[in-house]
């Protein structure tokens, strides 16, 4: 199947920056949408971001302006780039992502998830 390994999560100070990545590895035929998480603790999990394949993105409104999903289809990566950290910021942060697994026979959906990087923005 797909793996999805993540990394850049840390501490860092209210006002800082981190960007997370998140790599797919496996038999990858095709990656549609890819997106980032985050649950807090006590809280649910939450959209923080979202790439589709061509490029278009959306952001949860709480991080509009602060931080900026990319992609680069070559290396089955997506990127989060995390600016004016803020302490409500804190989570652990999950990639996701969807598409197409090439198997022995066979072509077959795939949806991965991340083991989740942590994020600590200290006030």
């Amino acid at each position: 199947q797909v793996q999805l390994v993540e990394s850049g999560g840390g501490l860092v100070q209210a006002g800082g920056s981190l960007r997370l990545s998140c790599a797919a590895s496996g038999n990858v035929f095709v990656i549609n949408a890819m997106a980032w998480y985050r649950q807090a603790l006590g809280k649910q999990r939450e959209l923080v971001a979202a790439i589709s394949s061509g490029g278009n993105t959306t952001y949860a409104d709480s991080v509009k302006g602060r931080f900026t999903i990319s992609r680069d289809n070559a290396k089955n990566t997506v990127y989060l780039q995390m600016d004016s950290l803020k302490p409500e910021d804190t989570a652990v942060y999950y990639c996701n992502a969807d598409g197409l697994v090439l198997g022995p026979s066979r072509v077959s959906d795939f949806g991965s998830w991340g083991q989740g990087t942590q994020v600590t923005v200290s006030s």
